[in-house]
């Protein structure tokens, strides 16, 4: 199944359960993917996120719903997810920008939010430099940290790398690597780490921890440019450009970007972001 696909896939299990409480973790699993790399996905393509495609749904057919005169507004919360009559108002207020109960008043205009599917329109060619690599497992040292898996990850990543710099962990372990870890079980929250390729008898320092990165083929992209601006652009390219048309799927795993030595506000600095693979077809 190609990336497309998956999404749409996902995006029809997400229809059908729109009234279920669902989670991210099992979206993923129904299409057979990570659950990072299918919000990371469909933020790129579809532009917002997983959580608010499921709330504008919800919210438009709530809408519809309440049209309807026989119909109780604690319900309606209750029906589309909501435990209370207060969240619900505050929620419809911002998206239809109107009262649930001025609403169910005659002529009143609200928004519909329509089902979404994922088209690829492939325009004018250009080169994305990237390698297929095959690697036998290796560990990480990282210091770890929870990010939520939606909205405001970058922005607690880029604070993180803040952190990493401004409490002197760069001199216990040089921060060549930034790597996606394990969706954590509550599916809001995963695990990111910071850090460098572990050494033999290498001592882990204290707030450290080691991570198992297993036997894999890598789809390793460079990225030229000043940072972060260079690599959040390929990330875009990888899932609205190599991923459509690729013949390569990626895997549930780790993945992670890699920094070389260099001034990384320069025009010229060079990162790559490695993510793992399997031939579309292979078990």
């Amino acid at each position: 199944m190609n990336w497309v696909e998956i999404l749409n896939d996902a995006i029809a299990y997400i229809e059908d359960h729109l009234l279920d409480d669902i989670t991210f973790v099992e979206i993923a699993e129904h299409v057979h993917t990570s659950s990072s790399h299918l919000q990371r996905g469909f933020s790129v393509l579809a532009g917002l996120t997983i959580g608010e495609y499921i709330r504008n749904r919800r919210l438009s057919l709530a809408g519809l719903e309440l049209t309807h005169k026989d119909v109780k507004v604690i319900d309606v919360a209750m029906k589309y997810g909501y435990e209370t009559s207060e969240s619900f108002s505050k929620a419809f207020s911002r998206f239809h920008g109107l009262a649930p109960r001025v609403a169910r008043q005659n002529s009143t205009a609200l928004k519909s939010y329509s089902r979404l599917t994922i088209k690829i329109i492939m325009e004018g060619g250009s080169i994305m430099d990237y390698r297929i690599e095959e690697k036998e497992a290796f560990a990480v040292l990282v210091k770890a940290k929870r990010v939520e898996a939606e909205e405001g990850n970058s922005t607690q990543i880029l604070a993180f790398w803040g952190e990493y710099f401004s409490e002197g962990l760069a001199k216990k372990v040089d921060p060549v690597l930034g790597v996606c870890g394990e969706m954590l079980p509550d599916s809001k929250n995963f695990l990111y780490g910071i850090g460098d390729f572990m050494k033999d008898g290498q001592e882990v320092p204290e707030d450290f921890e080691v991570w198992q990165v297993p036997k894999c083929t890598w789809a390793v992209f460079k990225c030229i440019g000043a940072m972060p601006f260079a690599i959040q652009e390929m990330w875009k390219r990888i899932y609205s450009e190599w991923l459509p048309q690729a013949k390569y799927e990626i895997l549930p795993s780790y993945d992670f970007e890699l920094y070389t030595d260099g001034d990384t506000n320069s025009p010229d600095y060079v990162s790559e972001i490695w993510l793992p693979v399997k031939k579309n077809g292979v078990i």
